[in-house]
């Protein structure tokens, strides 16, 4: 039974990194694809690759989840308060991608922990919630739209005097790296926060001793999970970031992807905070935007996923609560 309890929660993790290739994968290309830097299904083969190399990058973001959130529990129950944290964060995700919202999976991971272990009794690491979760959650969005808004100022000031349309072509040849890079940082961060979970579940099962090693299979069937998800589901996600907020040039999504990219690398491995991919990118587009006119950014498509992040981490932690005490009440 405990090896079948196993199994499933690998499984519904896999599944979870699943669902995030609908969010936070198409999040990493959506602004190569709407400024046709790259084609879809170019995009998509170099995210898979860079997920990959992504996953293998470091391990300091997988710790965090797996160590630093809650106390890891033990036994059924302990199995039981995994699956139902996967259970609610994929609600969660399933409600936001069928709506367009680009939410958080990420956020939604940690409420669901949050959520489940609260119901079954589990210690919460405040201390860890609020440091490596709740406070980079307002400050890399933050951090996202002013860098952005920089970094957009800086290429209009060095590119004033040249042929414009020699220059988006130029960067739309550069948005292929500044993609990648994207892509890349997204492998870092969110292929780590699965193999956090899955390591915590073989600790659980006594497979594993402690949470310090991540298995080498573990690494790929996270990164692969998400790069099938980005395929199957992203493309609602896309039409939100690439269109919905600004009409989007190659020299603004390469501002955009390049200051995203670097405060996701920036933040995996100097603090080994889990963040949103969901939140840089778009607070980075938005910070790009203005540099415009601040009226070209549809504020009001921003104010809806603004919005979406501050309900994304309390809704998942009631889905996940919900869904703990229905496993108790059908399983005992």
């Amino acid at each position: 039974m405990d090896t079948f309890a196993l199994v499933v929660t690998i499984g519904v993790a896999l599944l979870f990194t699943y669902t995030n290739g609908f969010h936070d994968s198409a999040n990493a290309i959506a602004t190569s694809v709407s400024t046709r830097a790259l084609t879809p299904k170019a995009a998509l083969a170099m995210a898979a690759v860079m997920n990959l190399i992504g996953a293998f990058l470091g391990s300091g973001v997988a710790k965090t989840v797996s160590e630093g959130l809650i106390e890891t529990p033990h036994g059924s129950k302990g199995m039981g308060i995994l699956f139902a944290a996967l259970v609610g964060a994929i609600i969660w995700n399933l409600v936001t991608w069928y709506l367009g919202l680009p939410s958080s999976s990420s956020h939604a991971l940690f409420g669901g922990m949050v959520g489940a272990a609260l119901a079954g009794g589990t210690e919460v690491i405040w201390s860890g919630v609020l440091d490596k979760i709740v406070i980079p959650m307002f400050v890399s969005p933050v951090v996202g739209l002013i860098v952005g808004y920089l970094v957009m100022c800086a290429i209009l000031w060095m590119f004033r005097k040249s042929n414009p349309h020699k220059t988006k072509r130029g960067f739309r040849i550069a948005q292929t790296v500044s993609a990648a890079g994207m892509a890349l940082g997204h492998g870092l961060q969110d292929a780590q926060k699965t193999m956090g979970i899955v390591v915590m579940a073989l600790v659980i099962a006594d497979v594993q001793d402690s949470g310090d090693e991540i298995p080498v299979w573990v690494k790929i069937a996270c990164a692969v999970m998400l790069s099938l998800g980005t395929y199957a589901g992203g493309w609602r996600i896309m039409r939100t970031l690439g269109r919905k907020i600004i009409e989007l040039d190659p020299p603004q999504g390469f501002a955009a992807e390049t200051t995203g990219a670097s405060i996701m690398f920036g933040s995996a491995f100097l603090f080994h905070a889990p963040i949103s991919t969901t939140h840089v990118i778009t607070s980075a587009i938005m910070g790009v935007g203005a540099t415009k006119r601040v009226k070209a950014v549809r504020w009001g498509v921003a104010k809806n996923i603004v919005l979406g992040w501050f309900i994304t981490m309390p809704a998942a932690a009631v889905a996940a609560a919900l869904s703990f005490w229905l496993i108790q009440l059908t399983f005992g």
